[in-house]
C-alpha cells in the first residue's frame, strides 16, 4: 500500500521508474513539497516571492546553487525523486520528463514548498472525506482571480486545491488545517466559487474534476501550484517544477510542523 511505504521506500521506487503517479495519500503522516528549481540570478526575487506570499508558498527549504539533496531528506536526489517534473523555457512548457539530471546544472537553486498533501492524513483520521483519493484522481486545482504579492519581476494569481465537503464538515476542517501552518493552514474560501473567480468546478485547471455530493460544498485551500505560475510568469532560460500533484515526500512528519 502506497499509504504505508516509509519516504525513503518511495522515493527509491520513483527514482527507478516504478512509481509515476500522483502522491496524494502515498507516505501516510510525512510531509509532501512542492519543488521549483531555477537560476540563481533571480532567486532572491522569488525567495522574496515566496516570503510575501506565506499562505500559497510556505518555504520548507532552500538549497545553495548545484546541491541537490534537501536537510528535510538526507540521501535525497531532488533530480530523480519526484514522479514526474514539467520543463520550462523562456516561461513556456517544453516537457515532462521523469527525471531532470540532464536539466539541472550548477547555477540552479532549489526550492521547497509546503503542499497541502500533507495535512490530509490528520483530516482522513477525523473522518472527513478527501475525494480525490476516494475516487483515485488527483486533486483538483483552479486559478483565482486573486493577486499575490509581487516581488521583482515574478507575479502570479493564487491557486487553490479543492476538497467538497458538508458545512459542517468544513468547519472541522477549519479547525484541523489551521495548525498546519506551514502546509498552507486553512482554507482561503468556502462556498461560492464564483466569488474568487473560478467558472466552473468540473474544468480545473490542474489535476481532476471530483464528484461533489448532494447538501456538500467546495472548500478551498491555498496551492503550492502558485510558485510553478510565479517561477514562470518571467522568460528565465530554465525553470524546473514538479509536475502538479506530483510532489517530492520528505522525511519530516506531518505533525513535526504544526502548531501545537
Amino acid at each position: 500500500m502506497a499509504a504505508e511505504r516509509t519516504p525513503r521506500e518511495l522515493r527509491e521506487l520513483i527514482r527507478k521508474g516504478q512509481w509515476t503517479q500522483s502522491t496524494s495519500g502515498a507516505s501516510k503522516g510525512y510531509i509532501q513539497a512542492n519543488l521549483v528549481m531555477m537560476p540563481q540570478e533571480q532567486a532572491f526575487n522569488f525567495l522574496l516571492f515566496c516570503v510575501r506570499n506565506p499562505k500559497p508558498c510556505p518555504l520548507l527549504d532552500v538549497l545553495e546553487p548545484g546541491r541537490f539533496e534537501p536537510t528535510i531528506a538526507p540521501g535525497a536526489d531532488l533530480r530523480t525523486d519526484l514522479p514526474r517534473y514539467r520543463i520550462y523555457e523562456k516561461g513556456r512548457l517544453k516537457t515532462e520528463v521523469q527525471d531532470v539530471s540532464d536539466y539541472a546544472h550548477s547555477g540552479m537553486v532549489s526550492f521547497l514548498l509546503g503542499c497541502s498533501f500533507s495535512f490530509e492524513n490528520a483530516l482522513l483520521a477525523a473522518g472527513l472525506p478527501i475525494r480525490n483519493i476516494e475516487e483515485g484522481k488527483n486533486v483538483s486545482m483552479y486559478v483565482t482571480r486573486r493577486d499575490c504579492r509581487p516581488a521583482g519581476p515574478f507575479t502570479s494569481k493564487l491557486v487553490v486545491t479543492m476538497r467538497p465537503m458538508t458545512p459542517q464538515q468544513a468547519v472541522r476542517a477549519v479547525q484541523i488545517t489551521t495548525r498546519f501552518h506551514l502546509t498552507h493552514g486553512a482554507p482561503v474560501h468556502l462556498g461560492d466559487y464564483r466569488d474568487i473567480g473560478i467558472q466552473d468546478l468540473s474544468r480545473p485547471e490542474f489535476g481532476d474534476p471530483v464528484t461533489i455530493r448532494a447538501g456538500e460544498i467546495p472548500v478551498f485551500w491555498a496551492c503550492g501550484v502558485t510558485s510553478q505560475l510565479a517561477s514562470t510568469s518571467v522568460p528565465l532560460p530554465l525553470v524546473i517544477t514538479h509536475s502538479p500533484g506530483h510532489m517530492f515526500v520528505s522525511d519530516l512528519k506531518d505533525e513535526d510542523l504544526t502548531i501545537l
